[in-house]
């Protein structure tokens, strides 16, 4: 029987009524027992309470949580939590696999074949063999393409399953098929893994007016005698001045960090400080041995990626005067962590102790958790002064503050431009460069290092992108060549020439570099470089005040 519309009844008042009645009854129920269930909650004062608490949401989320879970991963979100709340980004659970990578890093040690490598149009190309590596033996050169491994076509490869085929137990083989530009024919190899040491020192070369420089991109077991044996070759080569770039190094290990500082600092001099709870973590640091180098000026370079250990190194040689910091800001990596093995689950990383430089300040950058902006530090503005030796005034927080700050903004802000129009597809344009460069090998154009971008190889390149899908305006493309010409050239040099020759180019475009050359050349002394560097900075804060 359907309700009649003239009868004068609402046809849906009674059921409105018994919901509600329906929901204050739920309502008193579950008010009770949450009332019941809650009644304890409040501040917890001990650690039997604080254990009893934590045993109760265990078991009721264990026995009523809408989904069911396993009490091992209860377990773990727990102690995830925990971590969470520390917010603390440098303390973690490690799982066995990065556990394994960290440990790589800071002993440089792996079994392998040597080969650096890089995806390119989806297949594997040959950036550079390591030097006295299994892949150097077997004459793999710079702008290979291995196409095979053990049987296995290598197209579609990240560079993760890359290096994991490439790394494995000593004395295993390993079976590459090679394409090489100008050849015909494929080129098969098979290479023996053997173990290997990553060194801590990417290069050593000789710039011009007698300035070493020496790159150094981690601080792993054997950088000290690395950088030593380093130093000691560029000044058998004739190096009167040091350049030490630090730039992209996000630390290593802490012993290898103040052994570095000792190098170049002089006897009872502080190197650094920590501070933590326990007394083991409480510790001044201070150089044991005299210099080796005591006459050599030196210029530090560093940026926003320079962390950790490599900033232990630059504010321990700015507080003592005895090198001046070129660059951007640092990270801002003020603590030191302890790693604690835990079996087969991996292992805890634990924040033991703030560091302190000689002066007393913590460069620490205080970032929120979840902001991936390490440049925000809020601060800023609210820094204090310290002194160094000589009385030059430098800052705690937001990372070692360089003596001379130097960044390519007007080019920085050139490749976020050009990036930002190729949106989802700077991958296909790093693939037409290789592949425009390496067509060059093939047909031997490039006769000499030195070369020059001109516009028909600028037009080749666009023709590539256009090829590869890549949906550009041309007049963008025409008005950031001031930033395609200079990656081009990079790729040429180092897939024609070698990694020798790409570095060439780079140092020839590299300000922070040009810079510290500008500052060096003619200062015979550590005090007449920090002078250089006093009078770059007035022009500076000039500059800024215009």
């Amino acid at each position: 029987m359907t309700p009649d519309a003239n009868s004068g009844m609402n046809p849906g008042a009674r059921p409105r009524t018994i919901t509600v009645a329906l929901v204050l009854v739920i309502s008193l129920v579950t008010g009770g027992w949450l009332l019941e269930h809650g009644a304890r909650s409040g501040p917890v004062r001990t650690k039997a309470e604080a254990a009893r608490l934590f045993d109760e949401v265990f078991v009721h989320i264990y026995r009523h949580y809408v989904d069911s879970l396993a009490a091992s991963s209860m377990y773990r979100m727990a102690v995830e939590g925990m971590l969470y709340e520390l917010e603390d980004p440098y303390t973690s659970l490690l799982a066995p696999d990065k556990l394994g990578r960290l440990t790589e890093t800071t002993s440089g040690n792996y079994a392998g074949i040597g080969v650096q490598v890089d995806v390119r149009d989806g297949w594997m190309i040959v950036i550079s063999p390591t030097p006295g590596s299994p892949a150097e033996h077997a004459g793999i050169q710079p702008g290979d393409r291995i196409i095979e491994v053990d049987g296995r076509s290598t197209h579609g490869w990240t560079h993760e399953e890359a290096q994991r085929s490439f790394r494995g137990r000593p004395g295993t083989s390993l079976a590459l098929r090679v394409e090489r530009p100008g050849m015909a024919t494929v080129i098969p190899l098979t290479l023996v893994r053997r173990p290997l040491h990553h060194s801590s020192v990417r290069r050593i070369a000789m710039l011009p007016n007698g300035v070493g420089y020496l790159d150094l991109d981690a601080f792993s077991d054997s950088t000290e005698r690395e950088v030593t044996r380093s130093v000691n070759a560029l000044r058998a080569r004739g190096a009167r001045s040091l350049m030490l770039d630090l730039r992209a190094n996000p630390g290593g290990l802490l012993e290898q960090g103040l052994r570095v500082a000792d190098l170049f600092l002089g006897p009872g001099q502080r190197i650094v400080s920590l501070r933590g709870r326990t007394e083991g973590a409480n510790r001044d640091y201070t150089d044991s041995t005299k210099q080796l180098w005591p006459s050599v000026p030196i210029t530090v370079l560093v940026d926003d990626k320079s962390a950790s250990a490599a900033e232990i190194v630059a504010g321990a040689l700015q507080d003592h005067d005895r090198a001046v910091i070129v660059g951007e800001s640092t990270y801002g990596k003020g603590s030191a962590q302890t790693i604690i093995p835990l079996g087969e689950v991996g292992g805890l990383k634990i924040t033991t102790s703030r560091w302190f430089t000689p002066s007393g300040r913590s460069i620490s950058k205080e970032v929120d958790r979840d902001d991936d902006d390490s440049s925000a530090d809020p601060r800023a503005g609210q820094r204090k002064q310290y002194t160094t030796s000589s009385g030059r005034i430098v800052y705690d927080g937001g990372g070692i503050t360089p003596d001379v700050i130097e960044s390519d903004s007007a080019w920085s802000e050139g490749v976020r431009t050009f990036q930002g129009a190729l949106d989802r597809k700077v991958g296909l344009f790093r693939d037409a460069l290789a592949d425009y460069a390496l067509a060059l090998k093939t047909k031997r154009e490039i006769a000499s290092p030195q070369f020059t971008v001109t516009q028909p190889m600028l037009d080749e390149v666009w023709k590539r992108m256009v090829a590869r899908g890549i949906v550009m305006d041309r007049g963008i493309y025409d008005e950031s060549s001031n930033v395609v010409a200079p990656f081009l050239s990079y790729d040429i040099a180092r897939y024609v020439f070698g990694p020798e020759a790409e570095f060439r180019r780079r140092v020839a475009n590299d300000r922070a570099i040009k810079t510290a050359l500008e500052l060096m050349t003619g200062a015979s002394t550590q005090k007449s470089l920090l002078d250089r560097a006093l009078s770059r900075q007035r022009e500076q804060r000039a500059l800024s005040n215009e």
